[in-house]
């Protein structure tokens, strides 16, 4: 915890991070905290989703905010309801002993609920813009006195069309706060942002992370929410030897999910922020020997683990973006071996997948799901595999002995086809659970949280709203 203690952190927030996991500050916390903790200048960061981001915003603010304020401090602003509620989730995380009410407002949940949590007095607001605009309008929404403005993942919010919003938000806001700009990437319209709305912001660039090796084959499954599971089982049943990622998104699927390997015979384990230091090394250290072959993770429990020869990275929930995408699968196909990433997709997510596919620069190939019989006749396979690395191997005297005893009273076809019976019987017995295709989206599914946002406000046309952004 040294190296986070150097950033300035006060130690009330040590704890938390210690809790969460953290020991080593990412690039983008060691370059950010310090400027937000010493001085008063504006922020423009060209850093992608996962590697920390939130956690080089958070701490300062928490640090910076006064407890019973009795106003909003604090707007971030982000561009799904997902990212909204990760991110108020990990300000409440690293909030420490400090006292301060966090409220995420997004479409798709009840305008009248998030108003009166709004007028019951919140100091951090992590919200998209449609919703948080509608609340400005409602006047329950003051950031006249916010010590602190956000935009995370900008370029996000720019491709989804929310630049107009974003330049309404920030009029609201008063001119003596100091703005945080959090961008993969810096088209010319973030780039007019700053120049808007920033007063002499710092510029930190933040190494991008790991391409896609071309040694990683991509592909993907359809499938509905209830049959992931037994997909991932197929996956690993097929496959000889694997030693793997499993990714998903909050700590309460890691859990189930990894708890669902084990009683299904797999050597898995999980990993997330709530596992201690101890722990985590023991997993990680019976992960590197292969002791465990399935690793379920979050993204930022994930985050350190290096291995070279892993032979699967699987994506059980989507990820937030592409750059998180790249982040999670550029752990295979590495040292010169072969890899494969595997995504699952939901129907209700198969628009953000699209939206995510277009950004990646290599291609994802559809596969159907495994039938029962691909998977079983492949488990036969690896079998004999197996078996024929028995055969070739050195036999010690005693099973020789053995054998010749054996043969004695019975015939070497009926001895071998016995054994046969015995290995190959688990096999065939295993059991799957019937999978039904995927159903098709709605030729116009839009995501709920833009739909229900715009619904809210009648008075704003579609085409103005479309300002600066590209049509879906």
């Amino acid at each position: 915890m040294e190296e986070f203690r150097k950033l300035g952190l006060s130690e009330n927030t040590l704890p938390a991070l210690q809790r969460k996991g953290h020991t080593v500050p990412t690039e983008i916390q060691r370059k950010a905290i310090p400027i937000l903790m010493e001085g008063k200048r504006d922020i423009i960061a060209q850093s992608q989703t996962g590697t920390g981001k939130t956690a080089s915003f958070a701490l300062p603010i928490i640090e910076k905010i006064k407890e019973n304020a009795g106003h909003v401090q604090a707007i971030i602003l982000t561009p799904t309801r997902e990212l909204a509620l990760q991110v108020a989730k990990e300000f409440e995380s690293l909030m420490g002993k400090k006292r301060l009410r966090v409220l995420a407002v997004y479409g798709g949940a009840s305008v009248s609920e998030q108003r009166d949590r709004l007028r019951q007095g919140i100091d951090i607001v992590v919200g998209t813009p449609g919703r948080v605009i509608d609340q400005i309008q409602r006047k329950s929404l003051n950031l006249s006195l916010v010590s602190f403005a956000v935009l995370d993942e900008a370029d996000e919010m720019l491709n989804m069309g929310f630049l107009e919003d974003i330049e309404i938000i920030l009029k609201s806001t008063n001119a003596n706060k100091r703005m945080l700009l959090f961008s993969a990437t810096m088209p010319k319209p973030i780039i007019g942002i700053a120049r808007k709305f920033m007063h002499d912001p710092v510029i930190l660039e933040i190494e991008r992370q790991q391409q896609i090796s071309e040694l990683t084959e991509q592909i993907y499954y359809e499938v509905r929410p209830g049959d992931r599971f037994e997909c991932l089982r197929r996956v690993l049943d097929i496959t000889k030897d694997f030693y793997g990622l499993v990714f998903c998104k909050t700590r309460a699927e890691v859990d189930e999910l990894s708890r669902k390997l084990m009683n299904a015979g797999y050597s898995a384990a999980a990993i997330h922020g709530d596992i201690s230091q101890d722990q985590r090394e023991k997993i990680l250290q019976s992960f590197r020997v292969k002791r465990i072959t399935v690793l379920v993770a979050t993204d930022v429990a994930a985050r350190g683990i290096d291995v070279t020869d892993l032979t699967h990275v699987v994506n059980y929930s989507l990820p937030q973006s592409s750059d998180l995408y790249v982040h999670r699968i550029g752990r295979t196909g590495r040292a010169g071996k072969k890899g494969i990433a595997i995504t699952f997709v939901i129907p209700s997510e198969k628009g953000k997948f699209r939206f995510m596919e277009k950004r990646i620069p290599s291609q994802l190939h559809r596969r159907e799901v495994p039938s029962v019989e691909e998977v079983k006749a492949m488990k036969v396979e690896h079998l004999k595999l197996e078996l024929d690395s028995i055969l070739k191997s050195e036999v010690s005297g005693k099973y020789t002995a053995l054998a010749k005893e054996i043969l004695i009273s019975n015939t070497p076809v009926s001895v071998v086809a016995s054994l046969l019976k015995q290995i190959f019987q688990s096999a065939e017995r295993e059991s799957y659970t019937e999978i039904q295709k995927a159903g098709r989206e709605e030729r116009n599914e839009r995501r709920p949280d833009r739909r229900d946002e715009r619904r809210s406000r009648p008075d704003r046309k579609w085409q103005g709203r479309r300002k600066g952004g590209r049509r879906h």
